[in-house]
């Protein structure tokens, strides 16, 4: 599933590349993809003549500002990629693959299609007189962002201050930090040396302010690198993501670690894989 810079780097190119994009058109080629109300019919009919401003993300959700010629709001566009969703934008008249769902048309030939292979893709219609989060509920229980002052060793200290769970679980849950997932967790839990089953509540405001710091650190260098190769991760242009190669434990069960040269271990946590070095990790 894409996490917080995949989404991030999808977001960059969204604004980079759909400046002025003003929406003519809207193919619903699956109904499942679309999970406002009023489904797809209500939801082409509110799209449709806009032009694509803004870009915003919100942990995992990208948010998109509609507006008319006169910048005057005609709400949102909500999307979540879930595990296997995408942006695609063609410049040339081309045949749809088996997996696109939404198709949005311009003038010209220029085309943003949704291509979404497992199909868990969702995407909304937010009015203007509704906030995005009236609409889409999920976006109500999320936690700070890993980026923003509301997200730090104190604020963890008192959320997780009576958390039994293990810390590797705690961190994909998206109500503790916005945009975590499975990858960026075990890099996190590494790079500050916490083993990923020490209970939430059991760790010191000094492990709590590295972890901190290594999820923010780690993050930035993903952006960076444009995402992750794992799970076929594009951008907008087809271009993989390059942190893949740099990951220091995450589907390195058996290799050595390249900081003490031990074995990385793999064991489920809370239903997911997870990655750590044992002598790095206490």
């Amino acid at each position: 599933m894409p996490e917080l810079p995949e989404v991030e780097t999808v977001r960059k190119g969204l604004n980079k590349l759909l400046n002025s994009f003003f929406i003519e058109r809207i193919e619903v080629l699956k109904e499942r993809s679309i999970a406002s109300i009023g489904g797809s019919e209500s939801f082409k009919s509110n799209i449709k003549n806009s032009y694509l401003g803004e870009w915003e993300r919100r942990g995992k959700y990208l948010i998109g500002s509609l507006n008319t010629k006169d910048k005057i709001s005609k709400g949102f566009l909500v999307v979540h990629l879930r595990m296997t969703g995408q942006f695609k934008l063609i410049n040339k008249q081309i045949p749809p693959c088996k997996h696109t769902r939404v198709r949005f048309f311009a003038k010209r030939g220029k085309e943003l299609r949704f291509i979404d292979i497992r199909n868990f893709g969702q995407m909304w219609y937010v009015p203007p007189s509704k906030s995005v989060p009236e609409i889409v509920s999920g976006i109500k229980r999320l936690g700070p962002e890993p980026f923003s002052s509301d997200f730090n060793n104190h604020y963890l200290k008192e959320y997780l201050k009576k958390k039994t769970r293990s810390i590797k679980s705690a961190l994909l849950d998206q109500e503790t930090v916005a945009g975590v997932g499975n990858i960026y967790a075990d890099e996190t839990l590494f790079d500050a040396g916490i083993n990923p089953k020490t209970k939430s509540r059991n760790l010191k405001n000094s492990e709590l302010k590295k972890l901190c710091n290594s999820l923010v650190k780690i993050l930035n260098i993903s952006i960076g690198e444009g995402g992750t190769t794992f799970s076929d991760f594009r951008d907008l242009e087809g271009i993989n993501g390059n942190y893949g190669g740099q990951a220091l434990v995450y589907r390195r069960s058996g290799k050595s670690c390249k900081k003490c040269g031990g074995k990385i271990l793999r064991e489920k946590i809370c239903g997911r894989s997870t990655h750590w070095c044992p002598n790095c990790q206490k």
